[in-house]
């Protein structure tokens, strides 16, 4: 990886502003290796060389990846005057480094959902020709009609006439079921189930690829992904 200035580092890892980040290396804040640095252009290798402030390691990666479990309510946006955004689950710093979120859920969806800079890797998430699956369960308010996994197969025609390319459909019982894409249509999941009979009263993303939320994570809470380890989830087939 090419040598880059430490201030320039700091900024990119949404932890200071370029002004604020020289005034913390010139007040020894900021250290290479364990050792105070003072020059704010003095340049470092970040994939060899370690750099801390305030004794905190500082994450040097061009592209972040987070794994948000998306409650109720909140907006898949980056920002809105009116109404809470997923971004505003994260820190300050976290919310200063560009990210936004990879594909969208419905406001009163939840579940699974990246948040990342690394718009290459989003667009290949998200485009059908990569056949990435999104796997989601969906409350229904009834069951689907008897010939609706031959549909879902088949491609369910949506009301403008548009045609979803082909799906899975699983019924789990007591209103509950599982639908599979591998696109991400305006309310698809939704609009599907109602065309056959099956108006959805709560929708929740399970995974993504071979991504899945950890049992653990709480809606609003968060995790740090490392590229590989996200690559290698959104692999296609």
């Amino acid at each position: 990886m090419p040598t880059e200035r430490i201030d320039k580092l700091i900024v990119a890892a949404g932890l200071a502003s370029r002004s604020e980040a020289k005034s913390l290396i010139r007040l020894g804040r900021v250290l290479v290796d364990g050792i105070p640095v003072r020059d704010p252009a003095q340049k470092i290798d970040p994939e060899k060389q370690n750099l801390s402030l305030d004794g905190e390691a500082v994450c040097t990666a061009k592209y972040r990846y987070f794994l948000l479990h998306k409650p109720a309510g909140v907006l898949s946006a980056t920002e809105d005057s009116r109404q809470q955004t997923v971004l505003d689950l994260l820190p300050p710093e976290l919310r200063r480094i560009g990210l936004f979120p990879a594909g969208r859920l419905d406001k009163d969806t939840t579940g699974l959902l990246v948040l990342t800079n690394d718009g290459e890797l989003a667009h290949r998430m998200l485009s059908p020709k990569k056949h990435v699956e999104k796997r989601y369960l969906a409350y229904v308010e009834h069951e689907p009609d008897p010939d609706a996994e031959i549909r879902f197969e088949q491609g369910v025609i949506l009301g403008d006439g548009t045609k979803c390319l082909p799906a899975k459909l699983e019924r789990l019982g007591d209103g509950l079921v599982r639908v599979i894409i591998c696109e991400g249509k305006y309310h698809q999941v939704k609009r599907m189930l109602a065309l056959c009979g099956a108006p959805v009263i709560r929708l929740h993303r399970e995974s993504v690829g071979a991504l899945t939320l950890p049992d653990d994570l709480e809606p609003g809470e968060w995790t740090e992904l490392d590229a590989k380890t996200i690559q290698k989830a959104l692999e296609y087939r």
